[in-house]
């Protein structure tokens, strides 16, 4: 079963970092995706841009209103994603437990809907 397992930092966070402790985090990104990849649950994943460059929209009244940034004001901006395909609840939520992100922010893992 897919799940959606959604990194969420606080946006500033990475600044604030120092080169060393940077390095160290791609470092840990990057060994957590190799091991996803080993265990063959990688389907998908990516960064995200910062929210300075997130559009909504929304539709009201039948017309349609676009608005810089993003829909939800909150300490923890959406960062990346990761799509995981594995056995169960169980599974993803071991993997969404080893993801760096759950020690710096939250990791929220959602089951896939199959259309």
């Amino acid at each position: 079963m897919q799940y959606l397992l959604m990194l969420y930092a606080e946006e500033g966070g990475w600044a604030r970092m120092s080169p060393a402790e940077q390095e160290q985090g791609v470092a840990a990104y990057g060994a957590y995706t190799q091991a996803l990849k080993t265990a063959g649950a990688l389907v998908g994943s990516n960064r995200l841009q910062g929210t300075t460059t997130a559009t909504t929209v929304r539709v009201a009244s039948g017309k349609s209103q676009v608005l810089d940034g993003p829909y939800a004001d909150s300490k923890e901006q959406l960062a990346g994603y990761y799509l995981i395909d594995v056995a169960d609840l169980d599974a993803a939520l071991a993997w969404a437990a080893r993801c760096p992100a759950a020690s710096h922010g939250i990791v929220e893992v959602r089951p896939i809907w199959s259309m």
